[in-house]
């Protein structure tokens, strides 16, 4: 990451840099995501997807983090922009993708949900 001091905002800075540790939780012995483990180039409709998931794993970071949104908008909603062809050949991408940054976000917070916590708890007995 380059220096805080090279962005306009602490904002700018913040979610760039949470744009990368979402890239970081897709690596195989993490979340294992398929945009990230999987060859492709620059430009592609993977690397596109990939794209939006972390922009988007950055924007619910920078909510959770209480940073000032509104500052960052422009240049969040004009980099999603870049990729709006993936968004159109694939009418389902942006659920999908908010569903895998979600997960980026909660892996970067320690959040594991309760879906998931629950398949890790034992078994209760039924109540006699």
């Amino acid at each position: 990451m380059p220096e805080a001091s090279n962005f306009h905002t602490a904002e700018d800075f913040y979610l760039t840099t949470f744009h990368e540790l979402a890239h970081s939780t897709g690596h195989s012995k993490r979340l294992d995501r398929a945009t990230l483990t999987e060859k492709a180039s620059f430009g592609s409709e993977s690397y596109a997807k990939e794209e939006l998931v972390a922009e988007l794993g950055a924007a619910f970071l920078g909510n959770a983090a209480g940073l000032d949104m509104a500052l960052t908008l422009p240049g969040s909603a004009s980099y999603i922009a870049n990729w709006l062809q993936a968004l159109r050949n694939d009418k389902r991408l942006i659920i999908s993708a908010a569903s895998q940054a979600q997960k980026a976000a909660n892996h970067i917070l320690g959040i594991v949900p309760s879906y998931e916590a629950g398949e890790a708890a034992e078994p209760t007995e039924a109540p006699e």
